[in-house]
């Protein structure tokens, strides 16, 4: 029941804010809305701390790098900004599967990350999308995570360890965009949230290029998180280059 809720946060959230921004919208007439796909070309790195050895007959609690290596990460992003006050929404999905061979053991492991995060914010620049911004709002991350070990004594049974959980914070971060010139921009960010998680950290660096009404965006991204677990704690890190294109209404 408890998943179940938290699959319906965000949708429940998304429609109270464009509610509540449709009406200033066509009130003014003066809001901005921006949609940008992304493809961020991930490095991903996970460690999982264990408090009961998984495997048996062993005493090893932590195994690192379990999962070391992905393709691709699918990003979405969504903003609506008026005078001072906007809005924005995202989304990413990862979902891959790696094994590994071990001294005494091999492992199979299997990891699906839904991240989803919804803020307000405040732009007292003059300019939409550019100057210092302020944001606040919440980020929510749901796990499927399982690894098998495969001791290579057959005499040994073959055991598993699971986390399967969502996760609610308060996100607090801040973004500075340059306009260099008409065409070029570069936009930095830094974010942080806590609440569910044991703190999720990220910051990022795009250079924006607006040849006409939309914009190419290029850049690096850093994302790292650490979750807790009745009988232990997962540390997911992500970093790599992004880029997307920013449909501009």
């Amino acid at each position: 029941m408890r998943a179940k809720k938290h699959r319906f946060l965000f949708p429940a959230l998304g429609a109270l804010a464009l509610a509540v921004v449709a009406p200033q919208a066509s009130a003014s007439g003066d809001w901005e809305y921006v949609v940008t796909p992304y493809l961020w070309g991930a490095g991903i790195t996970t460690d999982l701390d264990w408090n009961t050895p998984p495997v048996s007959g062993g005493n090893d609690q932590q195994f690192t790098e379990l999962i070391d290596k992905l393709d691709g990460v699918f990003q979405i992003h969504g903003e609506a900004q008026g005078e001072q006050w906007g809005m924005f929404g995202d989304f990413a999905f990862i979902g891959l599967a790696a094994g590994d061979e071990r001294a005494l053991f091999d492992t199979e492991s299997d990891l699906d990350v839904r991240l989803a995060e919804l803020a307000g914010v405040w732009s007292p620049a003059e300019g939409k999308f550019q100057g210092f911004e302020p944001f606040a709002g919440l980020r929510h991350v749901e796990i499927d995570f399982t690894t098998d070990f495969l001791p290579h004594n057959t005499a040994l049974p073959d055991t598993s360890v699971r986390l399967n959980r969502d996760y609610n914070d308060f996100m607090l971060g801040a973004r500075y965009t340059w306009p260099i010139n008409d065409k070029w921009s570069l936009t930095l960010r830094g974010d942080g949230s806590w609440g569910d998680t044991d703190g999720t950290w990220g910051g990022s660096a795009m250079l924006g290029y607006r040849p006409g009404n939309g914009s190419w965006l290029v850049g690096y991204r850093i994302l790292t998180g650490d979750f807790k677990n009745d009988n232990g704690d997962l540390e997911i890190r992500l970093s790599g280059f992004q880029v997307g294109y920013a449909f501009r209404f």
